[in-house]
Parts: structure tokens; sequence; C-alpha cells
């Protein structure tokens, strides 16, 4: 048992950084469905999530962060965990409902691997989910239709 918790631990989990409670229960579902195994680990803020970053020791496997909100914002919080040792060479995914150009191009700008605007389909999270923990080459821009011809 200890064996999988520290597999379970390691790559097999994910922070989400998300102030709406309903994406933070729709994402958390997609996951489970996406991938049984993972654990994801939540904060409902910026602020929050920082604090819980410098207090603990964890190492997520991946972290999503929404871009807009309360407190602090994503961008604040992407710049923090840009700053903490043990999250170098962690992916972070900008994960938000603006497609506008301008924040793609400063998430880029600040180091995110990845930039993912929220489906509209509870399906089609799943499906990039799916992709984003199996597939190598992901473009830096996710939408639904990542790899459609798939």
């Amino acid at each position: 048992m200890s064996i999988l918790n520290k597999h379970i631990m390691g790559s097999r989990s994910c922070f989400l950084v998300e102030d709406d409670e309903d994406d933070r229960e729709i994402f958390t579902l997609a996951l489970k469905k996406a991938e049984a195994d993972f654990v994801c680990s939540t904060a409902k803020n910026g602020k929050e999530a920082i604090e819980k970053a410098l207090s603990g020791d964890f190492v997520p496997g991946y972290i999503f962060v929404d871009l807009n909100m309360p407190l602090v914002s994503g961008r604040d919080c992407i710049r923090a965990f840009k700053k903490i040792e043990r999250f170098k060479g962690v992916p972070i995914i900008a994960y938000t409902t603006s497609s506008f150009s301008k924040d793609i191009r400063e998430m880029r700008d600040l180091g995110a691997t990845h930039y993912l605007v929220k489906p509209t389909s509870f399906s089609a999270l799943v499906h990039i989910l799916t992709e984003l923990f199996h597939e190598e080459n992901l473009p830096f821009f996710l939408t639904s239709g990542v790899n459609a011809g798939h």
C-alpha cells in the first residue's frame, strides 16, 4: 500500500487552484474519469494556494491555475510557484475562460507549460486531461480539439 501511495503522490497527483466551487468539482470529476488513480488537492484562491505551497512539502505532478481569482491572481500565483525550488520541472497549466492572445502570450512568458481554455463540456475536459497525461508533444494552447483526429 505504501508503494502505491508514493506513486500517487508523485506524478499521479495534481494541485488545482480555482475560486469557483462548481469548476473545482467538475475538474475533480473529470480527473477521476480521465485518470482513476490521480489524487487532486485544491485551493480556493491564489492566497490559499501560495500559503499551502510554501508551508507544505508536497510536489504535485501537475499544477492547474485559474487566472482570474480574487485576493491573489493566477498570474501572481504562477510567479510564486516558479520561485519554489521543489516545483521546478512541475508542469503548470493556466486553466481559464480567457482565450485572449494577450493572456496566452503572458502565460507563455511567465513560463506556464500549457494554456487550457476551460472546455464547455465535461467530456471535452475529460478528453483534454487524458491527452495531457498521455501525450508528450502537445501544443502550448490546449482546446477541446487538441488531437481531434484521434
